[in-house]
């Protein structure tokens, strides 16, 4: 256990970061959820357009980097493609 306040203080702010980087996560792999399980054209790109929203706020917050969040974007984008060639 830490025994410098400012080193409690740190374990404090590690743990709050932590909860709130899991809700994001979790709320970014439903997203990405929702669009791979789409079987309609159009619930897929509605679910595509409200991934990419959670996708740039996630990396915008250093919570994955930037390249991460294209690649993501790249391959939900390719799935849907594949929705509409059917």
């Amino acid at each position: 256990m830490a025994h410098h306040k400012s080193a409690i203080k740190r374990i404090r702010q590690s743990r709050k970061r932590k909860i709130y980087n899991r809700g994001n996560r979790k709320q970014l792999r439903e997203a990405i959820k929702a669009v791979r399980t789409a079987t309609v054209l159009d619930v897929a790109q509605d679910a595509l357009k409200k991934a990419f929203s959670i996708i740039d706020r996630v990396a915008s917050r250093g919570i994955i980097k930037k390249n991460n969040a294209s690649n993501k974007k790249s391959r939900l984008a390719k799935a849907v493609r594949k929705l509409e060639a059917k």
